[in-house]
């Protein structure tokens, strides 16, 4: 298994991360062997959100942590806040600090190693971010800090006011979602693909140090479906298949490593909770991808060069 350096720092971990997202649906059992496999796998990083389930997923992952064979000390956790369901996004000092405070109390664990802020909330008032951090940093309730979904000039209002260095920016990410390296294949042109969406944040984040955690690795659209042994995508699945036999590995695990192929040192979430299909997976981190075959991957995506 690759492993990451997040940030700019010497905190290393595996490249490939477990989401837990749909932990939820699973009994304590059947997710402590989901966390076993992954470890087993070489997966260290947990990534997790509290509202995710509604909670129920972190209070699974709990319950699941006591039973599998993994130490708390042996993994790298990560919960993001901000979320109100349905309602708002909120980054106001207290509602931050009760976001982590319920994490932690879910997952039965001390501290996290890191805390994301989960999607820009237009209200936020950067000050109050900046003591909440400070709190809970000082507390030792969490470790690093980061944020998702945010744009470059987003991720610079929160480390202007920050004291802590924002390690991470989580964001979807894919073959089929590489919208962050079509524009800039395509500067200068009017085509579709040469619309800039998120401020060039690929770029940004290089500059910054910044780790990108890539989720929905294996989707298309937003929430659309996956793109993996789906008709709509005969020729991706053609060419993911070909590869997949000349490593001796799955479809998903070659997916993986063209997001791990890029030089930008990108950390891939997988979300799936059957133990085949993460240790599948996770060999994706095992597996060194050509220049070529990159390319030729993202050709079958249906992308071209100008």
């Amino acid at each position: 298994m690759k492993q990451r350096y997040i940030g700019e720092t010497s905190w290393k971990t595996s490249a490939v991360a477990l989401g837990i997202m749909r932990m939820e649906k699973l009994d304590p059992a059947q997710a402590a062997k989901a966390i076993d496999t992954a470890y087993d796998s070489g997966i260290n990083f947990i990534d997790s959100a509290d509202i995710y389930g509604g909670g129920k997923s972190e209070e699974v992952f709990g319950q699941a942590l006591k039973q599998s064979n993994v130490k708390r000390s042996d993994l790298f956790i990560q919960s993001k806040g901000g979320i109100v369901s349905g309602k708002r996004y909120d980054f106001s000092k207290q509602h931050l600090i009760d976001a982590v405070d319920g994490s932690l109390k879910r997952m039965g664990i001390d501290y996290l190693d890191s805390f994301l802020l989960h999607r820009p909330d237009p209200l936020m008032e950067p000050e109050e971010v900046a003591e909440a951090f400070d709190e809970l940093q000082a507390a030792g309730k969490v470790r690093h800090f980061g944020v998702s979904n945010f744009n470059p000039q987003q991720y610079l209002l929160v480390q202007e006011a920050v004291s802590q260095r924002l390690m991470i920016n989580q964001l979807q990410f894919s073959i089929m979602h590489s919208g962050m390296i079509d524009f800039g294949l395509h500067t200068n042109m009017t085509d579709t693909r040469s619309i800039n969406h998120d401020g060039g944040l690929l770029e940004f984040s290089r500059r910054m140090g910044v780790t990108i955690q890539a989720w929905s690795p294996f989707q298309y659209g937003t929430f659309a479906g996956t793109f993996i042994n789906n008709d709509k995508f005969p020729e991706l699945n053609k060419k993911l298949q070909e590869l997949a036999d000349k490593y001796g590995v799955s479809k998903n695990a070659i997916a993986t490593a063209w997001i791990l192929r890029h030089p930008a040192d990108i950390q891939v979430i997988i979300g799936t909770m059957n133990p085949e299909h993460i240790a599948d997976s996770a060999k994706g981190g095992d597996v060194d991808l050509t220049k070529q075959e990159w390319y030729d991957i993202y050709f079958a995506a249906g992308n071209d060069l100008p």
